[in-house]
C-alpha cells in the first residue's frame, strides 16, 4: 500500500440562493453526532464583508447510508461578544469544531473569533447542540519565550477524553497552531525552498489545562499551561504551513486527525492562484498522543474538482469535520467534511486499513515542555 487516500462522495452544501447570510460562502463545518443519533454540521455562513456566523444543519442520507444533503436548522452563534466584533462593524464566529468531552458530559465547541486584535480561539458549550453558551477566549500561558497569548490563533480542536500531560496528570488537551509573524503562507513563500523551518513558531502544538469542575453551569475553561510541539512542516505539499483540521477520534491505530498543509502553485494562472491547500492524515499514540505513529508523505486529498479549484479562495480543500460510521457497523470508516475553495462543503470517505502503510513520516519530537 502506497498511502491512505480519500474517496470523494460529492458536494453536500452550497450557498442558499437569496440568503444574505451566505452570499460569500458556506464552508468549514464541524460535524458531531447529537443525543438523538443524527449527524449535525456547524458550517460557517459568510455574509457580505466577510461577516461570519456558525449555522446548524442536519445531515440527510440515502438508502445506502451515504450523505447526500442537509436540512438547515438555524444559527448556533453569531457575533455578539466583544471579542467577536470589530469597531468597523465587521467580525465573525468562524470555522467551528465540536467535541463531546466525556469528563464534563457536554459538547464543547472551539471556533475562531474575529476579535479586534485578530483571530483568537473561542469556546462554547452545549448539552443538546441547539443552544450554546459562550465560555470566552481560550487562555494560554507563555513558554520559554514563546508567546501564545498576544498572537493570532485558530483551527483548534479538543480531545474527547482527558489526556496525560508531562506529569501524568489527566487534563483537557487542545491542538492549535498559533500564527506567529512570518509564518503565514504569504510570508514563507518568499523563503528558499530548502529553508530551515522555525519549529517553535511554525508548528501544531498540543497544550493542556486542568479539567474544570463539573456542575450545572460551566463558566469558563481554565488556563492551558503546559505545551508540547506536535508537528512542523516536513513534506513539500505542506512546506509553507501546516495547521489543524478535524478533532481527534480514537481508532484501532491511535488518535486519527486530518490536518491541512499549504504549498505554492509553481505556475499560477493568475495572482489569486498562488497557494494550494491540501489535506493529510496523522495518527497519534493512543496513550501518549504527543507521539506520531503515522503521517502522510503525500496528501490524502488535494484540490481537483472545479468546486475545489474555483471559489472565494481558489485551490482549497480544508477538512474540519469527521464522522465515524459506527451507525453502519463500520468503525474503520470515516466521513470527512471539508471546505471547497472557501465557498462550498464537500464530503469524502476514508477507510482505515488493518495495517498502516509504512511510508509515514514525522519530524523529530521534542521533550515535553
Amino acid at each position: 500500500m502506497i498511502g491512505l487516500k480519500l474517496q470523494r462522495l460529492g458536494q453536500i452544501m452550497e450557498p442558499e440562493l437569496g440568503n444574505p447570510m451566505e452570499v460569500e460562502g458556506v464552508l468549514n463545518p464541524a460535524a458531531i453526532r447529537g443525543p438523538d443519533g443524527n449527524l449535525y454540521l456547524f458550517p460557517r455562513y459568510v455574509a457580505k464583508g466577510n461577516y461570519s456566523r456558525i449555522g446548524i444543519a442536519k445531515v440527510l442520507y440515502n438508502e445506502a447510508g451515504d450523505p447526500i444533503g442537509v436540512e438547515r436548522l438555524g444559527i448556533a452563534l453569531e457575533p455578539e461578544a466583544e471579542y467577536e466584533k470589530r469597531s468597523d462593524g465587521s467580525g465573525g464566529c468562524e470555522d467551528a469544531r465540536v467535541t463531546y468531552f466525556e469528563p464534563l458530559k457536554r459538547y464543547i465547541m472551539t471556533y475562531t473569533a474575529l476579535s479586534p486584535k485578530g483571530p483568537r480561539i473561542a469556546m462554547a458549550e452545549s448539552v443538546n447542540l441547539l443552544q450554546w453558551k459562550r465560555l470566552g477566549l481560550a487562555a494560554f500561558e507563555p513558554y520559554d519565550g514563546i508567546d501564545f497569548v498576544n498572537v493570532d490563533n485558530k483551527d483548534a480542536v479538543l480531545f474527547p477524553v482527558a489526556i496525560p500531560n508531562h506529569k501524568g496528570k489527566m487534563q483537557m488537551a487542545i491542538l492549535h497552531r498559533p500564527l506567529f509573524q512570518g509564518t503565514r503562507p504569504e510570508e514563507t513563500v518568499f523563503q528558499a525552498k530548502l529553508r530551515e523551518v522555525d519549529i517553535a513558531h511554525e508548528s501544531i502544538w498540543i497544550s493542556y489545562c486542568p479539567i474544570p469542575l463539573d456542575g450545572p453551569h460551566l463558566d469558563h475553561i481554565g488556563l492551558f499551561n503546559s505545551h508540547y510541539r506536535l508537528a512542523s512542516p516536513v513534506s513539500p505539499w505542506e512546506r509553507l504551513k501546516i495547521g489543524g483540521g478535524t478533532p481527534p477520534i480514537l481508532t484501532r491505530h491511535g488518535w486519527l486527525i486530518l490536518y491541512h498543509g499549504v504549498s505554492e502553485i509553481e505556475h499560477p494562472v493568475n495572482c489569486n492562484d498562488k497557494f494550494r491547500y491540501s489535506a493529510g492524515v496523522m495518527i497519534l499514540s493512543k496513550d501518549h498522543p504527543q507521539h506520531i505513529h503515522y503521517r502522510s508523505i503525500e496528501p490524502v486529498l488535494k484540490p481537483k474538482l472545479k468546486q475545489e479549484r474555483v471559489g472565494i479562495i481558489a485551490n482549497v480543500v480544508f477538512p474540519t469535520g469527521i464522522d465515524q460510521r459506527i451507525d453502519l457497523g463500520l468503525p474503520d470508516r470515516f466521513d470527512i467534511y471539508y471546505g471547497m475553495a472557501d465557498n462550498r462543503i464537500g464530503v469524502a470517505r476514508l477507510d482505515l486499513p488493518d495495517v498502516l502503510p509504512k511510508e509515514g513520516v514525522a519530524d523529530a519530537p521534542d521533550e515535553i515542555v
